[in-house]
């Protein structure tokens, strides 16, 4: 049976398994319960309504007695006034839980990367990478703590130190999609950051290659090649006179990396350099001369078929004889297509003496030559896989000619 006695130092030092529980003699409902190996916890039992709950209050050695009486007369008095204070923790403790969830990080990596693989696999970790590099000082607050006025600083911030707008928007754009999928799926009840408008970007900039640039470049690539398969035979040379392993040989192949075939491509097709990097040789077929970009690898999610002209179809002949017929077109390692053509990309531009010219460019550079071969914009837009004319009208002015003639049909 169980005991009736004030709960004090003395009484629960005194408390046996034998006794199971020790009843207050001072507060209706405290009490404290003994396991059968010894361990106490202070409880406050209380009726509400039609309701009766056996309140949690702690455990002995985490808290005295004194403190579980104070705690009890505390929680007595909530209760008296009709307040359901069990009904209250368990609140606290879903408002707990949910704030780990909300937390920016755990956010990121448990939920919204899961979401992002459903839709788009392959980009997936970039946009978590990217939000993540963008935004450090933010992984720790809780989604509902970022606004808009924090972004602004973040913005004027990275304006000063001479931050493309592009690439501004292209940290912020990411973050506003997280955060409204927070919204979306119950997690927050709003956000301000639809606030942050894009920054204006000048996409009037076309940069291609002229006559004399793209034969210093061409030029470049074939004395690079030379260069390369020079260094590997004096290499294999050095080898063999110390029955070293030798390295396979380049002088029969047509090239002597990917960098050559990469930029021929680029410059033939338009393809984006993401398109490339993750283009199959199941979506080359150089039987009919044409190359598939697939949905999931298009910026603007349709597939496209590019025709393939001579100079692009020989280059894929002559690499897929240096390589294989299956698989990524160009890897790094087996099954695993190259990432990042930089270091390459810069040392050639130095030899072939060409500057402020990106690997996009060559982008630019394929459609600036249709325009002015007289390829009308639309075909150049289903080409380059523009979703609208809005991104292709750019290059209108590379056709001057067309202009002119427009006008003299009124003249």
């Amino acid at each position: 049976m169980a005991k009736r006695e004030k709960i004090t130092n003395s009484s629960i030092k005194a408390l046996i398994v034998e006794d199971k529980r020790v009843n207050d003699t001072e507060i209706s409902g405290f009490h404290a319960l003994i396991s059968p190996k010894g361990k106490i916890t202070y409880y406050l039992f209380y009726r509400l309504a039609d309701k009766q709950v056996n309140y949690k209050l702690g455990q002995h050695g985490h808290i005295t007695p004194a403190q579980a009486r104070d705690l009890a007369k505390a929680k007595a008095g909530e209760v008296a006034n009709g307040v359901d204070v069990q009904d209250v923790k368990k609140q606290a403790k879903r408002e707990t839980l949910k704030a780990k969830h909300t937390k920016l990080e755990t956010f990121l990596d448990n939920t919204y990367f899961e979401w992002l693989q459903t839709r788009n696999a392959k980009t997936a970790n970039k946009t978590i990478k990217t939000i993540k590099t963008g935004f450090p000082q933010l992984l720790d607050s809780q989604l509902i703590h970022i606004t808009a006025w924090e972004i602004e600083k973040w913005r004027a911030e990275k304006s000063r130190l001479n931050m493309k707008p592009a690439t501004v928007n292209s940290y912020v754009n990411p973050l506003k999609g997280a955060m409204s999928r927070a919204v979306e799926w119950g997690l927050i009840e709003s956000h301000d950051l639809q606030k942050v408008k894009a920054l204006k970007v000048d996409n009037s900039r076309i940069r291609f290659l002229d006559k004399e640039e793209e034969s210093s470049l061409r030029v470049a690539l074939k004395e690079r090649d030379k260069r390369i398969k020079s260094e590997r035979e004096n290499g294999n040379k050095f080898r063999q006179q110390r029955s070293y392993t030798l390295l396979p040989e380049l002088r029969d192949r047509h090239f002597a990396d990917h960098l050559e075939p990469l930029v021929l491509l680029a410059m033939n097709t338009g393809m984006r350099k993401s398109e490339l990097f993750n283009l199959r040789w199941d979506n080359v077929d150089l039987s009919n001369s044409v190359v598939k970009v697939i949905a999931e690898n298009a910026k603007s999610g349709k597939a496209r078929h590019i025709p393939l002209n001579n100079e692009a179809l020989e280059t894929l002949h002559g690499w897929q004889k240096d390589t294989k017929k299956d698989g990524y077109v160009f890897e790094w390692q087996p099954n695993k297509p190259i990432t990042d053509v930089k270091k390459g990309w810069n040392n050639l531009l130095g030899e072939a003496q060409i500057s402020e010219f990106n690997f996009h460019d060559l982008r630019h550079h394929f459609a600036s030559k249709l325009v002015m071969a007289g390829v009308d914009l639309n075909t150049v837009r289903e080409l380059l896989g523009h979703a609208n004319l809005d991104m292709t009208i750019r290059y209108a002015h590379l056709a001057p000619e067309h202009k002119a003639a427009a006008v003299n049909l009124i003249g």
